[in-house]
């Protein structure tokens, strides 16, 4: 019993990443084909660097003709390549490579990851433009809709900043786009890009206005407002 389980230990296991799986369809392998490639790597696993279709075939469903039409397809759509090694000895010999698949995988992640968060950033700008006109009660102008454009994607404004700009905008009972294009100039002119960094940049400033007190000779003087961050 215990010779069993340590030889079923000794035929090894190999790791696979999960986003093969998750990911063949769309790299255009089938089924079968995915098992074969599995089997090569198995096989490369254990040493076995250039299986024999024969080798390949008794472990699967399929015959050793269908086999070769199979590897020769994988070579041809870039998932395996052949590679020519030399021993100690000079001797020539050949390999099996699943490096073009690992690279096609990679791909594969970099451009979901790339599409995930296009998406997302796409969801951000629209809440941005939602919520502007739920505040202002209205569709956006082409103008209007050209300026918040700009604030992202020019001046790298992030929607939160900006949306945390509307709020004080709102706040300060002065609800027009050329006052929160003057807060994000404030902000930004500051270094703020963060609403945290705008809490603490508002709160700096209550604590000195509490400290001033105005003088008579400046009390005719008129106020310059100053853009800061209103606690919610």
């Amino acid at each position: 019993m215990k010779s069993n389980i340590v030889a079923w230990m000794q035929e090894g296991n190999i790791t696979i990443p999960t986003l093969l799986f998750s990911e063949y369809r769309n790299l255009n392998l089938h089924e079968t084909e995915l098992v074969l490639l599995l089997n090569i790597i198995t096989f490369i696993e254990k040493g076995n660097e250039f299986p024999t279709p024969e080798e390949l075939t008794a472990r699967m469903t399929i015959s050793i003709a269908e086999c070769n039409d199979m590897l020769r397809k994988l070579i041809q759509k870039g998932f395996i390549e052949i590679m020519d090694q030399y021993s100690n000895e000079g001797i020539r010999f050949e390999k099996y490579s699943v490096n073009p698949l690992w690279e096609k995988l990679v791909d594969r992640f970099l451009l979901k990851d790339q599409v995930t968060k296009q998406v997302e950033k796409n969801n951000e700008e629209t809440d941005v433009y939602t919520c502007f006109e739920k505040e202002f009660g209205r569709p956006l102008s082409p103008f209007e809709c050209e300026s918040l454009g700009m604030w992202m994607d020019d001046d790298h404004h992030d929607p939160v900043i900006i949306k945390a700009a509307l709020r004080e905008a709102v706040m300060s009972g002065k609800l027009n786009f050329r006052y929160i294009d003057r807060i994000l100039f404030e902000w930004k002119k500051n270094g703020i890009r963060t609403i945290e960094q705008a809490k603490n940049h508002g709160r700096k400033f209550r604590q000195k206005q509490t400290e001033k007190t105005p003088s008579k000779e400046n009390a005719h003087q008129p106020s310059v407002p100053f853009y800061n961050w209103l606690e919610q």
